[in-house]
């Protein structure tokens, strides 16, 4: 099935959290590159990969997408970039998150399995 939506594109406010936007410094380098990128194209491009009413709801792009950067920009592996986004706020935005939250948000065997789902072609257009 397709992803749910990314997490930023709630319009409601918590009355008992802050929003990772008004809290994070927005001169950060990942701040600023969340911002930049054209994640509705991406989710466009990526999309097509899903089938539609099959199978439980995949994960959302963003987060995919956002792990993958985050992973080749960093240098870590499936794991460590999973588990160190439960600890900074600034890859949970970049990744779509508009509250912080405090579980992981997958499986590490889930990039694999996203990696695979989109192929060589979509790894290249990812990283292109």
């Amino acid at each position: 099935m397709r992803p749910e939506k990314s997490g930023l594109e709630v319009e409601q406010d918590d009355l008992f959290r802050s929003r990772l936007s008004s809290i994070l410094d927005h001169a950060h380098p990942l701040y600023m590159l969340a911002e930049a990128i054209d994640w509705q194209t991406l989710e466009r491009e990526f999309g097509a990969f899903y089938v539609e009413n099959v199978g439980r709801p995949g994960l959302a792009t963003r987060l995919m997408v956002g792990f993958h950067y985050l992973k080749h920009l960093c240098d870590q592996s499936d794991e460590s970039v999973v588990e160190g986004f439960v600890e900074n706020p600034y890859w949970q935005y970049f990744c779509g998150m508009e509250f912080f939250v405090h579980e992981l948000p997958c499986d590490p065997t889930s990039l694999v399995r996203w990696r695979h789902r989109i192929g060589a072609d979509g790894m290249e257009k990812l990283l292109g």
